[in-house]
């Protein structure tokens, strides 16, 4: 069993930054990619970004380029979502995923077997 725990979410002005932490614990070894998705209220639950955790490889949905870049820390089975020139429009809860095997695209909410409790980020205007 997986289990992510979020963090680092909050309230900050149209402008501003904040970085999301999404620590795994449990049985990790089993680990292909991991992501943050979003959902607004009323809204199905959407990627922003993905990591393939052996290559590092990024992947991005088109509204967070250039503002947004996920890492990871391997060492601490940690993976981070910089966010940076936030809008009100990316208020949202942000949901960190875990996929456990290979996926042709990281973007869909199905290619992800482990998910956080999510973190809310509210951008005021």
């Amino acid at each position: 069993q997986v289990q992510l725990v979020e963090s680092g979410g909050g309230l900050v002005q149209a402008g501003g930054s904040l970085t999301l932490s999404c620590a795994a614990s449990g049985r990790t070894f089993n680990r292909y990619a991991m992501g943050w998705f979003r959902q607004a209220p009323g809204k199905e639950r959407e990627f922003v970004a993905a990591i393939n955790w052996s290559t590092g490889s990024t992947y991005y949905a088109d509204f967070v380029k250039g503002r947004f870049t996920i890492s990871r820390d391997n060492a601490k089975n940690t993976v981070f979502l910089q966010m940076n020139s936030l809008k009100p429009e990316d208020t949202a809860v942000y949901y960190c995923g875990l996929s456990a095997r290979y996926r042709i695209t990281l973007t869909r909410v199905t290619a992800f077997d482990q998910w956080g409790q999510g973190t809310q980020v509210t951008v005021s205007s």
